[in-house]
């Protein structure tokens, strides 16, 4: 496989169409189609109930969570795929107050994903023992741990802003104040270079399907640090997740290793298509990448900002404290983003004000850039997105 960027033969990509949006869905990777085919008509169609052994499916989970393992720098063994994103958030998060059982408080902020805080308060409610979930500002989040806290949980990169947290200093000071870490990496997965394990936090969760390219509904994963996994206890204990499923054992037993955090079946041909999808990261130097997103983004805000001064960086000004993200405020945001869709441009919006623009080296270059650019300058400067067709909001933004 070639090793230099961008790879897009990799992706069937639409003519005419520049995608910004693969922090929230990932192109169709070329190929997959075969490869569900492939699921469908061989393995299933053929082999039946003996797929399981015969295909391979049983290991597939573990096989492909070794995968993610290396992009997110941990070690084989240490990442469980299947489920959501919202159940392994819970599952980390269960698991986590049960190493802090003396503490009441989970820490996370306001730029957090709604989604993680909302299994948060339902776990709470659930646990009925007056935990409480505090929020702070992004900036002030270190200085909110305090002694009372059991947890922190934090997503790495804000998915309005691309505002990046610092994983080493804030889990550092977490471990000094007695508190467990969670990092959500569902922007940052396939983005940027990560060491979660020498970060040395406790748990990491994420999802598959924006720069992983997994495909709509695609499996989530959840990192365990391996000297904890023993004492792990899951709040969710699945089948999947015991030692012998087949032994059929009436009490619940876990799995001695990471795989005590699956819980229902995996799912075989999302995990197919993810498995493929992973190809397209072979030979990818993690640092080439990040430097790549860096000239792309860094080009784009100078592009942007010469032409359309009705446009606020939302974003952080310095690449260093970002994702490979980039957002710009606008008032009328939603129908800006809509003019630009129908365009050919693909980014996305996120209320109040977010226009949202993802960078993916994979299969954008700098001519993509310039080129949405001048686009996005023609919405603005004409007013093109005053169209009463794109006020009209969507379910999906």
């Amino acid at each position: 496989m070639p090793s230099a960027l961008p790879r897009k033969d990799f992706f069937d990509l639409p003519e005419g169409v520049i995608y910004l949006d693969g922090n929230s869905l990932g192109p169709l990777p070329r190929g997959a189609e075969a490869r569900v085919g492939q699921v469908l008509r061989q393995e299933w169609g053929q082999q039946l109930i003996k797929a399981w052994n015969t295909a391979g499916w049983m290991a597939m989970p573990a096989r492909v969570g070794d995968r993610i393992a290396r992009l997110i720098g941990a070690p084989a063994g240490s990442v469980a795929t299947g489920d959501t994103l919202s159940i392994k958030v819970y599952q980390a998060l269960a698991a986590a107050l049960r190493m802090a059982p003396g503490r009441r408080v989970v820490l996370s902020d306001t730029g957090n994903f709604p989604s993680d805080l909302y299994m948060a308060q339902g776990l709470i409610g659930t646990i009925g023992k007056g935990h409480e979930l505090r929020l702070a500002e992004p900036e002030a989040v270190i200085d909110a741990i305090t002694d009372e806290v059991a947890v922190v949980m934090l997503t790495h990169v804000d998915y309005r802003t691309g505002r990046l947290h610092d994983m080493e200093a804030i889990t550092r000071a977490a471990h000094d104040a007695g508190a467990v870490m969670i990092w959500d990496l569902a922007h940052s997965a396939g983005a940027l270079p990560l060491e979660i394990a020498a970060s040395e936090a406790e748990f990491a969760v994420g999802c598959s399907y924006k720069y992983l390219n997994g495909g709509p509904g695609a499996p989530a994963f959840i990192y365990a640090r391996p000297d904890i996994i023993d004492h792990v206890q899951p709040a969710l204990a699945g089948w999947l997740g015991h030692d012998a499923p087949f032994a059929m054992e009436l009490g619940y037993r876990p799995a001695m290793s990471t795989e005590r955090l699956r819980v229902g079946t995996p799912p075989i041909v999302q995990l197919a298509i993810l498995d493929h999808a992973l190809d397209a990261w072979e030979g990818v130097d993690m640092g080439d990448l990040r430097a790549a997103s860096i000239r792309l983004s860094e080009r784009f805000i100078t592009e942007v900002e010469s032409r359309c001064p009705q446009l606020r960086l939302a974003s952080p000004r310095d690449p260093q404290a970002r994702g490979s993200q980039v957002s710009f405020a606008f008032d009328e945001g939603y129908a800006a983003m809509q003019a630009l869709i129908a365009r050919g441009v693909i980014g996305d919006f996120r209320t109040p004000d977010i226009m949202r623009f993802g960078f993916t080296p994979l299969y954008l270059e700098e001519s993509d850039v310039v080129r949405a650019a001048e686009i996005i300058g023609e919405v603005m400067t004409e007013g093109l997105w005053q169209d009463p067709k794109y006020q009209v909001r969507a379910r999906v933004t």
